[in-house]
C-alpha cells in the first residue's frame, strides 16, 4: 500500500504506539498522533517535525480526512470507539492486538532495498512472525538490495528496447538468475543488449522420491519451482505438482495398472519439442529416475536430438519403505546383500546363484496383486516358509499401509493400494515379531 504523503492517524502515544511509529514513518506518511500524554521519544519526533502530536483525548472528528487509522491505547473501549468510527467512514483501521477490531495487520518485514518480504499470522501470533522474520533475514545476502536495483534498471531497459513476446520473457527470466555489475562490459548487460538469451532448452530427469514433498532433494525442488514444463509420472502426487509455478505447463505422461495413455516415443517427442522451444523441461519420475523407469530410452532420445539434459537422483521407494519398517536393508547380522527387481522379473530371477539364498534382502517393485505366484517361486528356490515379508503401500505418504507376513502366507494378503513394494528378508524379522507380539497380546486380553 502506497502511503507516501497520505494522512494517517495514530490514537495513543505509549509504548505500543511507539512500536508502530517506526514502521509508519518509513512509508513517508503524514502522521498525526492524538493522546493526552506521550512518551519522550514521541515528543522528540514531534519537535523534529516528523509527526504532529495533538495533546488531548481522542474525538470522533479526528478520524475525518484520514487514509489510515491505528488505535494503540491501553483502553479497550477507546480502541473499539476508534474502530467503529472508522467503519462508519470506510477508513481501514488497525486496533493493535485486537483482532476483531482490525481491517488489516502489520506484517513483520524483511527488507533488502526494494525487496520487501512481509510475514503475517493475521494477528494470531506476532511472536511467530518475528521469529520467521529473523530466520529469513539471516538467510538473505546483504547485497541483495543493490543487486535488485541494478537488475530493475536493466529490466526497464529491456522493456523499452525489446518487443513483447516469448523471447523477451525468457530474457528477463535469464537475467533474474545472473549477477549484474556496473561495468559496460558486464556479461548480463551485453546479454540484455543482444536481445537473446543464447539459451538452449534443457531437460532434467528428476526423481520425485516416494511422494512426500519433505523428501524431495533441494535441487529437485528448485527445478520443479522454475520449470516451464513438467512431464510427470502418474504416481507423482498433487502435493508435489502444486510446488510448480502457476505459469508452468503440467502434463501427465504416466500409466497406471498397465493402462497406457501415451507411448514412450510420444513422451520423447514432447521432451525434445519443448526443449527446442527453449523451455526448461522437468521429466518428473516417482522414486529415482534411474531405477525401473524408462530413463535409458529417454536419455538416448535426448542425446540423439542434441538436447542437453541432467539427472537429479531421488529417494527410491525401497528406502522409504525400509524406513517405514524401521529395518536396515543390509543388516550386518542377516543381510549381506540387497536385490532390487520388479514383479515382472522377480519370479524368473535365479537367486540360487547367490552363495546363500537367504543371505540377502529382496526388494520387489510393483509386485502385482497375485503375490501367491511369487511366493510359490521363491519356495521352490529353497527359501523357508517362515521367511519374513512385508508389503508397504504409499511409503512415506499420508496413506501409508504396512502388512507383515511370512512367505508361506504371502499369497493370502489382501490387495493394497498402488504404489506398493515388497521387502523380504531376515532383516525385517524384528518388525514381523513386533506385530506378532502385539497381536498375541491383544488376543490374550480378549
Amino acid at each position: 500500500m502506497k502511503l507516501d504523503g497520505r494522512r494517517c492517524l495514530l490514537v495513543g502515544a505509549g509504548a505500543v504506539a511507539l512500536d508502530k511509529i517506526g514502521s509508519l514513518l518509513a512509508t513517508g506518511v503524514k502522521l498525526r498522533v492524538v493522546a493526552p500524554m506521550a512518551r519522550d521519544e514521541i515528543r522528540e519526533l514531534a519537535r523534529e517535525g516528523r509527526l504532529e502530536w495533538i495533546e488531548r483525548r481522542f474525538e470522533a472528528a479526528d478520524l475525518d480526512g484520514n487514509f489510515l487509522v491505528i488505535a494503540a491505547t491501553d483502553a479497550p473501549e477507546v480502541n473499539a470507539a476508534v474502530y467503529q468510527g472508522c467503519v462508519a467512514r470506510n477508513i481501514p483501521c488497525n486496533s493493535v492486538d485486537d483482532i476483531p477490531n482490525c481491517d488489516f495487520f502489520f506484517g513483520s518485514v524483511v527488507s533488502r532495498g526494494s525487496l520487501q518480504i512481509a510475514i503475517s499470522t493475521s494477528g494470531e501470533s506476532p511472536a511467530v512472525a518475528q521469529r520467521l522474520r529473523r530466520e529469513i533475514d539471516a538467510q538473505l545476502p546483504d547485497d541483495l538490495g543493490p543487486w535488485l536495483a541494478e537488475l530493475g534498471a536493466l529490466r526497464r531497459d529491456v522493456l523499452e528496447t525489446h518487443p513483447r513476446g516469448e523471447a523477451r520473457r525468457l530474457l528477463l527470466h535469464e537475467l533474474a538468475e545472473r549477477q549484474v555489475c556496473a561495468s559496460a562490459t558486464c556479461p548480463s548487460r551485453l546479454l540484455a543488449q543482444a536481445g537473446s538469451t543464447e539459451r538452449r532448452g534443457t531437460v532434467s530427469l528428476v526423481g520425485a522420491g516416494p511422494g512426500n514433498p519433505d523428501l524431495l532433494t533441494v535441487k529437485a525442488l528448485r527445478l520443479i519451482q522454475s520449470a516451464d514444463v513438467i512431464l510427470h509420472d502418474d504416481l507423482v502426487p498433487r502435493a508435489i505438482l502444486d510446488l510448480a509455478a502457476a505459469s508452468a505447463e503440467i502434463v501427465n505422461v504416466g500409466k497406471r495398472c498397465g493402462t497406457k495413455t501415451i507411448t514412450q516415443d510420444e513422451i520423447n517427442a514432447l521432451m525434445i519439442g519443448h526443449a527446442h522451444a527453449q523451455r526448461r523441461v522437468v521429466r518428473l519420475k516417482s522414486g529415482d529416475p534411474l531405477l525401473f523407469g524408462r530413463a535409458a530410452e529417454e536419455m538416448a532420445a535426448l542425446s540423439a536430438a542434441g538436447v542437453a539434459f541432467e539427472i537429479v537422483p531421488g529417494i527410491t521407494a525401497a528406502f522409504a519403505a525400509a524406513a517405514a519398517l524401521g529395518c536396515s536393508l543390509t543388516d550386518r547380522d542377516s543381510a549381506s546383500s540387497v536385490t532390487f527387481s520388479t514383479g515382472h522379473h522377480a519370479q524368473s530371477h535365479n537367486h540360487a546363484r547367490l552363495p546363500e539364498i537367504e543371505d540377502g534382502t529382496r526388494v520387489v517393485y510393483m509386485p502385482g496383486r497375485n503375490l501367491g505366484l511369487l511366493a510359490e517361486e521363491w519356495l521352490q528356490q529353497g527359501l523357508p516358509p517362515d521367511f519374513p515379508c512385508a508389503v508397504v503401500s504409499n511409503a512415506a505418504q499420508p496413506g501409508q499401509q504396512i502388512q507383515y507376513t511370512t512367505l508361506q502366507s504371502l499369497g493370502a494378503l489382501a490387495p493394497v493400494p498402488a504404489p506398493s513394494l515388497l521387502i523380504a528378508g531376515w532383516s525385517i524379522r524384528a518388525g514381523v515379531s513386533a506385530v506378532q507380539s502385539f497381536t498375541d497380546t491383544a488376543l490374550a486380553r480378549g
